[in-house]
């Protein structure tokens, strides 16, 4: 009897332990189920500059890869006309108007995103993803005073990433280091780093006082500190030993994708690979100097283009393309001047960056907003052209379904099906923003309220959208948005208005003749 009591003991724990393997494979194997995700950011690429989109000078055969085998949106919006916005509602899901410092940040401005708050590394680390960001964050670090030469926090990992490998703000901006994991990389801590978007450090040479040690000429606010021949935004003294090579930024942060992606694929990741083309200063590497006859404006989109190839070719051999969603999309529209003479204005020819589009980087018309956004899943997604209505700001939302949970408390929705191809019906409404400026997508319509100031901006040659009228568009019939019908449809334009009105919280009844925003 005792040895019939100890053999089924025995039996029972063997079985328990068993059951218990089986439980934990379950897990592992429903684990393995949820796609990896990828977003792949550019930065300034407009509507025509990629071929899948029109661009008849320059080709692009490894995005138009994507566009072929996946969904290209024909009417996909980034939320802002400029990058830091964008990058904001992206990340969180919330309209970049609803937060007043939602604007292009200096190199030393605090983090932007509340360490509190929502965020789509968050939603995905809380569905079991491992999650990166590698290339340009400009969204702020630290609490507005910080010292370069200690860690650097709050930054990308307080906000949900559990690696980031980036440079804190834009190409253009100091400091020009690269920092992982909140510390700059390479530092030599008998050389430490000084910032100051005020004033200069006492015998530090600026473009202005040492022309001679330029190499790329700037054309406006860009003349301060330089670093590899190129004039930046800001002052910086010290950090030689980390100061990053511009010509080998694209193969750097391609490689860290690239090793992200081999060390990390035995269970679901999300990596926001943030490019910096064709965002200026644009310095191609020397293999892509003169390849597109555009200047480097267009050498660096063909060298954004190879980077792409190269990193799908990591997916395909390391076995896990055929389980990898990939988003591809640009922060804003275009811009061929913004601050350096590169030949981008006068060697641009027959192509159009606007696709067609009216307006640009920083403008409110089409051109600021509407962008290439494009959706990838080898074997689920099926090829299609979509002209449903969608924003990077749906991503939070949709991704939360797609990997088993619900978003509801951001102004993020949830379009997953649009996004996958199984359905042609994208948002209702959209509404969009440009340094300050808001106006309302909805359905075929676009209406902008009437803006005070410039409608040129001079020293990037764009037009902002700011005039004294109400302005309303039928995009479907008038892609170039150049027949305002806001006095010819007033019936239109009440409804508009009506919808703008409730989504901003502007009563209309009350006579408001200009928006007042933030």
């Amino acid at each position: 009897m005792r040895i019939f009591k100890i053999f089924f003991l025995v039996t029972t724990i063997a079985l328990f332990n068993c059951k218990s393997e089986t439980k934990k494979e379950e897990v592992k194997v429903e684990e393995a189920k949820k796609p990896n995700i990828v977003v792949i950011y550019l930065d300034d690429l407009g509507y025509g500059d990629i071929s899948s989109y029109g661009a008849t000078e320059l080709q692009t055969p490894n995005i138009d890869a994507l566009a072929s085998g996946g969904v290209k949106f024909t009417n996909g919006y980034a939320s802002s006309a400029t990058c830091t916005p964008s990058r904001y509602a992206l990340l969180t899901g919330v309209y970049p108007w609803r937060n007043k410092d939602a604007k292009i940040l200096p190199g030393t401005a605090p983090l932007l995103i509340s360490t509190e708050q929502q965020t789509l590394p968050k939603m995905l680390k809380k569905q079991g993803y491992q999650t990166a960001v590698v290339g340009k964050w400009h969204l702020g670090l630290g609490t507005g005073i910080v010292n370069w030469n200690e860690r650097v926090s709050p930054g990308p990992n307080e906000v949900g990433f559990d690696d980031a490998y980036i440079m804190a703000a834009t190409q253009d901006r100091v400091p020009t280091v690269y920092i992982k994991d909140g510390n700059v990389v390479g530092l030599d801590k008998n050389d430490p780093i000084e910032v100051s978007y005020k004033e200069n450090f006492k015998g530090e040479p600026t473009a202005i006082t040492n022309p001679e040690m330029t190499t790329m000429k700037w054309h406006h606010g860009h003349n301060n500190s330089i670093v590899n021949g190129i004039p930046r935004i800001g002052f910086m003294k010290g950090g030689d030993a980390a100061k990053w090579t511009d010509t080998e930024m694209a193969d750097h942060f391609l490689a860290k994708a690239q090793n992200y992606v081999k060390t990390h694929k035995e269970n679901p990741f999300f990596l926001y690979y943030a490019m910096q083309q064709p965002h200026v200063p644009r310095t191609p590497h020397p293999r892509f100097v003169g390849k597109s006859g555009m200047g480097p404006r267009g050498d660096v989109i063909l060298e954004a283009d190879y980077m792409i190839g190269e990193f799908m070719k990591t997916l395909k051999e390391e076995g896990i393309l055929e389980n990898t969603l990939i988003v591809f999309s640009s922060d804003n529209g275009p811009v061929l001047n913004d601050g350096y003479y590169d030949d981008a204005v006068e060697k641009l020819g027959k192509h159009d960056p606007k696709g067609g589009l009216r307006g640009g980087k920083y403008s409110i018309f089409e051109a600021g907003t509407r962008v290439p956004f494009i959706t990838y899943w080898k074997g689920k997604i099926q090829p299609a052209v979509s002209d449903a209505i969608v924003s990077q700001i749906d991503l939070l939302a949709s991704f939360a379904n797609l990997t088993g949970t619900a978003e509801t408390a951001t102004d993020s929705k949830d379009i997953l099906k649009t996004f996958l191809g199984k359905s042609d019906i994208g948002r209702d409404n959209l509404v969009i923003e440009a340094t300050g400026k808001t106006a309302l997508r909805s359905g075929d319509w676009i209406y902008i309220p009437a803006y005070k100031g410039k409608n040129f901006r001079e020293k990037v040659g764009i037009e902002v959208g700011n005039f004294p009228h109400e302005q309303l568009y039928n995009v479907k019939e008038d892609k170039s948005q150049q027949n305002n019908l806001a006095v010819s449809n007033p019936e239109k334009l009440s409804e508009m208005k009506q919808i703008f009105g409730k989504l901003r919280g502007i009563d209309y009844t009350r006579g408001v003749k200009e928006v007042q925003f933030r």
